[in-house]
């Protein structure tokens, strides 16, 4: 087995950004999220977020594609989110997502940020290259 060391930062928003996570199932989205990047292989880190985006801090194994792995985990959730959770507002994801590779060292500063997402955005100390979903 290669010896590997890669840490990503993903975020990706609700279709249209609409604020449709709602607090009553956001843990349980967060949950499934992290399930379905485990089965991939993955490691998850942490999983947070607000209600029209999420963020995953994760080790993905070199031998998984990151396109693929994003697509998957979104997939997933979403079929989640439509027909385990079964909401009454359809639930979508936006198709794009952003993803930054960062080293070991800045790994507890990542967690701590996606962990407290609410408090970030509600008092204005979000971290403008991890809230990235498209380039400017």
């Amino acid at each position: 087995m290669p010896y590997w060391r890669l840490f990503y930062h993903f975020v990706w928003g609700t279709k249209n950004r609409e604020p449709l996570i709602a607090p009553e199932w956001a843990g349980a989205l967060h949950g499934a999220i992290a399930a379905k990047a485990t089965r991939l292989g993955a490691f998850v880190h942490a999983v947070g977020g607000t209600e029209d985006h999420v963020h995953l801090v994760v080790s993905v194994p070199p031998k998984v594609a990151l396109s693929t792995f994003i697509g998957q985990v979104k997939g997933y959730s979403s079929h989640f989110v439509n027909h385990i959770l079964n909401v009454d507002t359809p639930f979508a994801w936006q198709s794009e997502y952003g993803v930054v590779s960062f080293g070991g060292k800045a790994l507890d500063m990542v967690v701590r940020y996606v962990r407290n997402q609410g408090a970030h955005h509600a008092d204005g100390t979000t971290i403008t290259m991890l809230e990235q979903v498209v380039s400017e």
